[in-house]
């Protein structure tokens, strides 16, 4: 944790750091980028995009989050950037300026960063950015650590874990310490976060996805695969819970194709991981692609039967751990 105060110290000496959420925004990026922001008025959490968990709580905690543009006006004087939750520069969305140093924070095994001299690469062994973010804060700024804080903190970490279905005894000791130091009930926190209302646009959507499934055995795995126009998250967590072993949603949009696929903690222990999967369809076809083992996602310009087939290809090409 030195190094990366030392890192924050000597930016923020220097001029402005933005604090650069991933574009997905989902809740670990937006909220590891907003509670480390709080530990220094000189940092500023910014991104291009909040998924719907992250948009709805900080509305209701008020969270400072400001929205980019791909082409960002950066502020003169920039004393270095803070990248939180992403494996690449292409995940963040946005262009960064050039010969201004970067901190890259983050917990995924994937990573296609190139590093200089004046960078920094704080990866952590963790399930979740906002654990990294937690113990950053635990250890030398306790102050920041209040009660919008600790919840941004704590949805981030439930959101990474797929509410703890994969999550580690690391991961469930800092649940238990951001909720030590809080003022609010957890049940009500987790009921609250998880009333995600949908239109019934998006019922239909989601419906009409899972009408298109297919079933088939990629050498040793089960795969379901689908195509969605939204929501491919949730349409993909609804086929693992339907009995999946591995589903794989895809959408193409505006000339670009986005595959998102997820698996359960007993498919990820006998040897899958869908993050690797993804950086080595990126490998092959371009684009961007990387993640967790249970969850992960690939986006580029190829067709959706290039990328389908691709994925397909790279599952069954991985023996069954039976142990």
């Amino acid at each position: 944790m030195s190094s990366l105060k030392k890192w924050i110290d000597d930016a923020t000496s220097r001029g402005a750091v933005p604090v650069l959420a991933g574009k997905n925004g989902d809740m670990d990026t937006i909220g590891s980028a907003i509670a480390l922001a709080a530990s220094n008025p000189t940092l500023m959490a910014c991104g291009r995009h909040m998924g719907r968990m992250a948009a709805k709580l900080c509305d209701e905690l008020s969270a400072p989050f400001k929205k980019l543009s791909e082409k960002p006006m950066w502020p003169n004087k920039l004393g270095g950037i803070i990248i939180v939750d992403s494996a690449s520069e292409n995940q963040t969305g946005v262009k960064l300026p050039e010969n201004v140093p970067i901190c890259v924070i983050d917990h995924h095994d994937t990573c296609d960063w190139s590093f200089s001299e004046l960078d920094l690469e704080y990866r952590m062994n963790t399930r979740s950015t906002t654990q990294i973010i937690f113990e950053y804060l635990e250890s030398h700024h306790p102050e920041s650590l209040t009660e919008e804080v600790r919840k941004l903190l704590l949805a981030g970490l439930i959101s990474d874990t797929g509410r703890f279905r994969h999550a580690d005894s690391s991961a469930l000791t800092c649940a238990t310490k951001i909720l030590d130091g809080a003022d609010f009930e957890y049940q009500e926190f987790i009921e609250k976060i998880q009333d995600q209302s949908i239109t019934s646009s998006d019922r239909g959507a989601i419906i009409k996805a899972l009408s298109r499934c297919s079933n088939l055995d990629a050498g040793a795995w089960n795969l379901v695969t689908t195509k969605a126009g939204i929501m491919e998250g949730r349409v993909a967590s609804i086929l693992i819970q339907a009995g999946a072993e591995i589903a794989l949603v895809s959408r193409f949009r505006d000339g670009e194709t986005r595959l998102t696929s997820r698996a359960p903690r007993s498919i990820t222990k006998e040897g899958i991981h869908l993050g690797e999967i993804m950086q080595k369809i990126s490998n092959k076809l371009g684009g961007d692609g990387g993640g967790h083992d249970g969850a992960a996602g690939w986006s580029g310009k190829s067709d959706v039967i290039s990328a389908e087939t691709a994925f397909i290809n790279e599952l069954a090409s991985i023996r069954r751990n039976n142990n």
